[in-house]
């Protein structure tokens, strides 16, 4: 009786240093940090706009200038013809948008239904208003190198 018991010790002694190791190796966990509320301030560049095959594709830039991430953030590209809308497309960030990130955005709509129309853009995020501030230009951050 008495190796039964302390072979059940010493397993468990083995299997705790084990444990202790694996986790020790781990980075800590990250800090929650509370999304904006009501008005968040992003800045962007100027929509480009061009046809490529059969699609009308627009790409914009934007970064988070605010205080802090932004949850739920989305961009929509509507099309009209006259006063009636035709539709177009959108863009919902699938994470939260980070303080200072620079994401960029691309639109695609079928060209067929835009031909002679005009496009609008509507900024959104899952806890109020977004407010863009066009800027000239905006540097997606360089890959990490290895």
């Amino acid at each position: 009786m008495k190796r039964l018991g302390s072979m059940i010790l010493t397993m468990a002694v083995a299997t705790a240093l084990t444990a202790g190791a694996s986790f020790a190796g781990q980075a800590p966990a990250r800090k929650l940090i509370a999304p904006v509320r009501g008005e968040a301030p992003v800045e962007i560049t100027a929509p480009d706009t061009k046809v490529i095959g059969s699609e009308v594709v627009t790409v914009i830039r934007v970064k988070n200038t605010a205080k802090a991430p932004i949850a739920g953030f989305k961009v929509e590209e509507n099309w009209f013809k006259g006063d009636n809308p035709i539709g177009g497309d959108s863009y919902r960030h699938p994470r939260p948008f980070q303080v200072g990130e620079v994401i960029e955005i691309t639109l695609k709509t079928p060209r067929s239904r835009v031909v002679g129309a005009r496009n609008q853009y509507q900024f959104s995020h899952a806890n109020g208003a977004i407010k863009p501030t066009a800027v000239k230009k905006l540097d997606l951050p360089k890959p990490p190198t290895e």
